[in-house]
């Protein structure tokens, strides 16, 4: 592998750095959307420093909390870069979140503005009087909002923050195995470092096209800050759907998606090497590919899937080269600069070809869990290590294989669920004894979510699949809600009174298989 660029030696600004990348011609396109709006480099400057200059006039400073509930746009990803310039910390959030979610959130993280999408203005407003959050602005999927309205006739903010690699870029949270989220705080060190190392990586120059279809979470941090660092274009589509990225596909070079996007496109009759003829790269990554879909994308599109691997908290620290042979099961070579071991349960590390866990240690890390030190110390080596809680292998020719989600942690659609959280909402539920949460093969979402209850003696017939269902769907985002609830006696334990998720997967790992 080549030697990479040092991020000390750039600006550690992290909109700073990415400037340092822009196109001289400022009036390149930098984003197109399927309705044919166009914001070149240069309106990405001047948005980004108005709305930078109205978080300042609402009091936000280097280090404050600006959360953002809002859909994908091209002025979501301008009000990121305003948080860059001022140094203050993006929270970007779900728009599926209900209200008990957000004012955790807020009780956690303190924001100081927050930004939510119009739909959601009223939940928004109600929380932030409870928790304190002293602004609630709108930003729309069109680019309407009260943010833009405000910040259109101000003058930009030029100034930008002075920030160290180690000062905080983002706080991303993560379902939590306790029921309860974690922040990840990420830095501006480790999004520059990332960004620089995959753009080159990839091969990314500013002819590239990148059809972006991701969440805005992953979509910042993994996929638009690559673009900006290479000063390339994008061509924004607010969510994954079959019908816009065919349409797109033949005006892109680069498509970054998870298993679940491939198997749909495959899906499609008139997906092929015709719609893929100017493409040059397809990323996959976030849950396993099967090596069936992996062999038949190759067939049917006459590219060559390139997988990679990464968590919230570390961003992407495997991936396959960009000119080496890919095969399926493999996330490639740990990138330059990172080291990946895999451990024992003693926590010493196994000879290769073993399986074990995974820990791994780049030249910049995430902080840590905000206000979770103990949950932060859980997952450090003591020697510098990450532990990911995830299972895999080393091949012998270094790559690394993932066997298995740590924790059982459940990746549907390419997000992740932790059961634990979903298991509190139904035992909260009147008459529920006990449940357990676990993810089965799915067709479309790779694993699909399902909960097994056991009802409490006195419960009688009050229980049913639909009212479990419906419970939670006033409580917690749609994707974490279980796709079927099972009723049984009880729950199988093991002689230390754990449940045995491992019976009861085994005994519906047909729920949704096709006939």
């Amino acid at each position: 592998m080549k030697a990479y660029e040092d991020p000390r030696t750039m600006n550690q600004n992290a909109y700073a750095a990415l400037r340092a990348r822009f196109p001289a011609d400022r009036s390149r396109v930098f984003i197109r959307t399927e309705e044919g709006r166009t914001y070149s480099y240069a309106a990405l400057e001047d948005t980004s420093a108005r709305y930078a200059r109205l978080l300042v006039q609402l009091g936000i400073a280097k280090g404050d909390r600006v959360a953002g509930q809002v859909e994908k746009s091209a002025e979501a990803i301008f009000l990121y870069l305003a948080c860059l310039r001022l140094g203050a910390v993006y929270m970007p959030l779900n728009t599926a979140f209900r209200e008990t979610e957000i004012e955790y959130f807020f009780k956690d993280a303190g924001p100081k503005v927050a930004v939510a999408s119009p739909a959601l203005q009223a939940m928004t407003k109600t929380v932030a009087r409870r928790t304190g959050v002293g602004h609630v602005l709108t930003l729309g999927l069109s680019g309407d909002g009260s943010l833009p309205e405000r910040a259109a006739g101000l003058e930009g903010e030029s100034a930008l923050a002075a920030c160290a690699a180690d000062d905080l870029n983002s706080i991303v949270y993560t379902s939590g195995t306790t029921g309860r989220p974690k922040g990840a705080m990420l830095t501006n060190g480790l999004l520059i470092w990332n960004a620089l190392v995959l753009s080159d990586l990839w091969r990314f120059t500013p002819d590239d096209v990148l059809l972006h279809v991701t969440p805005i979470a992953y979509g910042l941090f993994g996929t638009t800050n690559v673009a900006l660092m290479s000063a390339c274009s994008m061509i924004l589509l607010p969510k994954f759907e079959v019908a816009p990225v065919m349409r797109q596909l033949p005006n892109a070079t680069v498509f970054v998606g998870v298993p679940t996007y491939y198997v749909r496109l495959m899906a499609e009759p008139s997906f092929g090497p015709e719609v893929c003829r100017n493409m040059r790269l397809f990323v996959t990554g976030s849950a396993p590919m099967r090596a069936d879909v992996f062999e038949a994308f190759r067939e049917r599109s006459g590219h060559v899937l390139l997988d990679r691997y990464g968590l919230t908290e570390t961003l992407l620290f495997t991936s396959n080269l960009f000119d080496a042979k890919r095969e399926p099961d493999n996330s490639g070579l740990p990138l330059p600069g990172v080291k990946v071991r895999i451990t024992g349960e003693d926590g010493r590390p196994v000879p290769q070809g073993d399986i074990g866990m995974i820990e791994m240690r780049a030249p910049y890390m995430f902080k840590g869990y905000w206000n979770m030190p103990d949950k932060t110390r859980e997952t450090s080596s003591g020697d510098g290590f990450f532990i990911t809680g995830d299972m895999g292998r080393i091949l012998t020719n270094g790559h690394v294989s993932l066997v298995g989600r740590g924790k059982d942690m459940i990746i549907t659609g390419g997000i992740n669920v932790y059961p634990k959280e979903i298991e509190q909402y139904l035992n909260a539920i009147e008459g529920v004894a006990e449940s357990a949460v676990l993810g089965v093969p799915h067709p479309d979402y790779g694993e699909g979510v399902i909960a097994i209850i056991q009802p409490k003696a006195k419960a009688g017939g009050n229980l049913s699949e639909a009212g479990v269902i419906g419970a939670l769907k006033g409580s917690i985002a749609g994707f974490k809600v279980p796709k079927r609830v099972f009723f049984i006696e009880e729950i199988p334990r093991n002689a230390l009174g754990k449940i045995q998720k491992n019976l009861l997967r085994e005994a519906r790992m047909e729920t949704f298989a096709i006939n």
